[in-house]
């Protein structure tokens, strides 16, 4: 792996370069679904991948503070004194990089009492004396005395993506002194970053020309009476301060250490432990970069490897016919892969591989195709009885959309699969899949290291690509069907997402008609709206600024305003939406009331912006539905989101009213349910009172405001039925006492007497809400209703935060993933009742817990009949499935 002689040493500073990469990444653009920060976790892997990389180490080792009290406190108590509290968002992250590289095998060690760089420095010795070389990478200038003829710092001057190499040369230029007198400069110049105080006056060019002229610091100090002047006298004044700052400076050598250098050699990597933990941080880039890193062979594990593979691939032509390749495939499942569009309008296909056992491949380019192996193959491909298996199933549907209608008969996606099995990975690529469960590559290449490809296709590196991938999509299938067996969720994918993504399909395919001229007024309007708030907002402060620049935005607020200070960020105080909602409660001020004015209005305009790009020719939005996306098993809404639009506000209606019924139809119809996550709350944790009330009709937030105040449901107040509702949803997703305070404006001690007078009324919800986290720790996973698991390992994590973001996970799962599961589940039969019975309406749009139908003329009143049966029969519940139905032209008005 090393093309250097000698071996190649990296050592890190883990915390000093963790610190840096949290201030180089912006702590909220890397929060997890689950929301842990991972900025400075991502930086500093980002950074090593590069080193690793670049730099091509033999070996590697990560050095950590043990903690704030070493013999340096000890000695002088205001070492590193007054430095600000550590940021919230950087707790816990230092735990995740420690698993990180775990998983990598790369050793990292601290030690009670000493710093980090003490044990960079003991490395770096033995490393010396064992003829390495050596590399320290790390953002304490004290690292700057190790440098020397074999030793290397690597000193970052830019976050952590740029650092500049320290040798003896470097130094010298730098500072004007050699290495091993660095510490010496330093003890004169003193180091704000510690809080260790230089001699007045005494600046670093002052200092290295002291250093030059005697030679060394004791030298200096025992000719402190020569030097004259005001320095000369405050030198004389700081003896004995200079000292201590020498002996605190001073880096060790010989710290007795458990791990030596000759244990940092570079180790196989566990690629599941690996897996496991970038699902937990939610890193997809980053995971395919260290996937990547190790040429093959290096590092046994390490690297994903290329395979020796002899695939046999059949060019479909006049000699060699698609009938005759089925015809020896038998039976089994075929895979299918396509080239081509897989957009939910204009999708298209150029070309189709087919994948069967043995390594078989067929590949058909479809603009060559004989018109006996055109008819073969679409009628092969729109056979409900012939089993196929591929990757995307619905991307595949669109694609052979005007080929052959899309595609009929798959047994399995492993795309679906992959998700059932590892919700919470960010990304169920084909690629992806392949490397962590084939552990091969399916990047073409001429050789492999161990042989060479023989896919008969001279060297046509796309139908190469092409029939890797039809070969892979087979042997996944094999390894995620008997996975999905094992944790007995296969029934999920076979009675519920592939049913669910043919109906999708179509949902897709036939897209939303829009009021274009009407989302062109609306975005008129917003901007005009945005104008007047800008205006409004200017005159409150007397000048123009930009609203959209947050350092423009502080220095209102916090200078000329002189306002109560928000969270400090690295760019100064944020200025975030939350933030600016919780200063204007507190200040009432106008300038701020139209800022946020002018915030809310720009999205909505900026939503419409989005949704008039996306109208295609034919006057209709067609949406993607991710099935994959969401942990909780949710379908979310992309290209465009119609999930964000929103639905209280009056604007957010305005933009509803777009979306109307299509020409050929007579209405739209939308159906909810009413909320489906209390009454799934009632079901699991079997309260009798919330049972009794849901089984009665009664209005739920009344009803439980009326136990937890102890008054008659009349006497239940807008404000008390307000609290009892965002505790009773909040209750579900782990909210606390202060939580609850906040999102009340109340006390935490009133909010926790809230709470517990709530519990006290509704004892099941307490049982179950205790015990659903308890069950999870023990099995490891959560289950819904249908079976839906999520694996959560954190729950017994060591790390405070990994753990609390667990439980909180563990206290959703089961109840917004059944949610989903039963919107599924109507879906479904929603669909399949409408083809049954020969109707001509579709179902277009499912939003949260809404569908939206457009309805054909003379078929309303059976459509409405149908969702209300379909949709309140989705699932038998220990309380009764309300749905609510209402019509009109637009959305809006079809809304109830």
């Amino acid at each position: 792996m090393n093309e250097f002689a000698r071996p190649r040493l990296l050592i890190i500073d883990g915390h000093s370069m963790a610190f840096r990469a949290f201030f180089a990444l912006p702590a909220d653009k890397f929060v997890t679904s689950g929301g842990a920060h991972t900025n400075a976790v991502h930086g500093f892997i980002n950074m090593l991948v590069s080193l690793i990389t670049q730099e091509k180490p033999t070996h590697i080792g990560v050095a950590f503070d043990a903690g704030s009290h070493t013999f340096r406190t000890d000695e002088y108590p205001e070492y590193k004194g007054g430095r600000d509290a550590t940021p919230e968002e950087f707790k816990g992250q230092v735990p995740l990089l420690k698993d990180v590289l775990a998983s990598m095998n790369i050793k990292f060690l601290d030690k009670d009492m000493f710093e980090a760089d003490d044990i960079l420095a003991t490395w770096a010795a033995e490393a010396t004396a064992n003829d390495m070389e050596v590399l320290v990478c790390s953002g304490d200038r004290d690292a700057f005395q190790l440098v020397n003829e074999h030793v290397t710092v690597l000193y970052p001057v830019k976050g952590v993506s740029e650092l500049k190499r320290y040798t003896p040369e470097a130094v010298e230029e730098k500072y004007g002194v050699r290495p091993e007198n660095y510490p010496d400069l330093a003890a004169l110049t003193g180091e704000t970053a510690d809080n260790i105080p230089g001699v007045p006056g005494v600046g670093p060019k002052t200092a290295a020309k002291w250093i030059t002229q005697f030679g060394s610091l004791e030298a200096i100090l025992d000719g402190a009476d020569t030097i004259k002047g005001k320095v000369g006298d405050n030198l004389r004044a700081h003896l004995d301060q200079v000292r201590r700052n020498r002996q605190i400076n001073r880096l060790l050598t010989d710290v007795d250490l458990a791990i030596g250098v000759l244990d940092l050699g570079m180790a196989p990597w566990d690629r599941e432990a690996m897996n496991e933990i970038f699902d937990v941080l939610e890193f997809r880039t980053l995971r395919e970069r260290l996937f990547k890193l190790m040429p093959a062979g290096e590092v046994e594990g390490s690297a994903v490897q290329t395979p020796d593979i002899e695939l046999d691939v059949t060019i479909f032509d006049s000699e060699h016919t698609v009938l005759d390749w089925l015809d020896a495939a038998g039976p089994d499942p075929v895979s299918v892969v396509v080239e081509g569009t897989q957009t939910p309008y204009g999708g298209s296909a150029w070309t189709v591989a087919l994948g069967s056992t043995g390594d078989r491949v067929g590949v058909a380019r479809l603009d060559e195709l004989s018109d006996a192996n055109t008819v073969a193959l679409r009628d092969w491909l729109a056979n409900q009885q012939a089993p196929k298996v591929v990757h995307n199933v619905k991307g595949v549907w669109h694609a052979l959309n005007r080929f052959s209608g899309g595609i009929r008969g798959v047994r399995f996606d492993v795309e679906l699969g992959a998700y059932l099995a590892h919700p919470d990975q960010r990304t169920y690529g084909l690629d992806v899949l392949a490397e962590r469960y084939l552990f091969t590559s399916l990047a073409p290449t001429e050789t492999s290291g161990q042989g060479e490809f023989d896919l008969g296709l001279e060297d046509d590196s796309q139908n190469q690509r092409l029939a890797l991938q039809a070969s892979a999509v087979l042997k996944l299938e094999a390894l995620l069907r008997t996975e999905l067996r094992e944790r007995n969720s296969l029934s999920l994918i076979e009675d519920l997402e592939l049913p669910l993504a043919d109906v999708l399909a179509s949902m897709e395919h036939d897209g939303v008609a829009i009021d274009t001229q009407h989302l062109r007024g609306l975005e008129g309007f917003f901007a005009q709206e945005a104008e007047t708030a800008a205006n409004e907002a200017y005159e409150a402060i007397g000048r123009k600024v930009n609203l959209g620049s947050p350092k423009q935005l502080q220095e209102v607020l916090f200078d000329q305003l002189d306002m109560p200070k928000t969270r400090k960020t690295k760019t100064g105080y944020t200025t975030d939406a939350a933030a600016l909602s919780d200063l204007f409660e507190k200040t009432q001020h106008p300038f701020l009331k139209h800022l946020l004015s002018y915030r809310d209005v720009t999205k909505l305009k900026q939503t419409v912006e989005t949704l008039l790009k996306s109208v295609t020719p034919d006057d209709r939005i067609h949406t993607t539905f991710q099935q994959t996306v969401a942990a909780t098993g949710r379908l979310s809404s992309t290209d465009p989101n119609l999930q964000n639009i929103p639905v209280r506000s009056e604007m957010g209606r305005r933009i509803r009213e777009a979306f109307i019924v299509g020409e050929g139809y007579e209405t739209l119809i939308t159906a909810d349910y009413s909320q489906i996550e209390m009454r799934i709350m009632a079901h699991l944790s079997g309260d009798d009172s919330l049972i009794a009330a849901f089984k009665a009709g009664e209005d739920l937030h009344n009803y439980v405001g009326s136990r937890v105040f102890n008054v008659s449901t009349d006497e239940v107040t807008p404000e008390m039925r307000s609290k009892v509702k965002a505790m009773s949803y909040g209750l579900a997703y782990g909210l606390t006492d202060f939580g609850l305070s906040k999102q009340l404006k109340v006390s935490v001690s009133e909010a926790r007497t809230l709470m517990e007078d709530y519990f006290e009324r509704f004892g099941g919800v307490s049982r179950y809400l205790h015990e659903v986290v308890e069950q999870a720790r023990v099995d490891g996973y959560t289950e819904t209703i249908l079976g839906r698991r999520r694996y959560l390992p954190d729950l017994t994590s060591d790390n405070r935060q990994r753990r609390e973001n667990a439980e909180r996970v563990a206290l959703n799962a089961p109840i917004q993933g059944s949610a989903a599961d039963i919107i599924k589940i109507a879906m479904i039969r929603v669909d399949k009742r409408l083809r049954e019975e020969n109707l001509e309406s579709r179902l277009l749009l499912q939003i949260h817990d809404e569908l939206l139908i457009e309805a054909a003329s003379g078929e309303i009143e059976e459509v409405e009949a149908i969702l209300r049966e379909e949709m309140s029969g989705a699932m038998e519940l220990s309380v009764p499935l309300s749905v609510s139905v209402g019509r009109g032209r637009n959305w809006h008005e079809a809304g109830h």
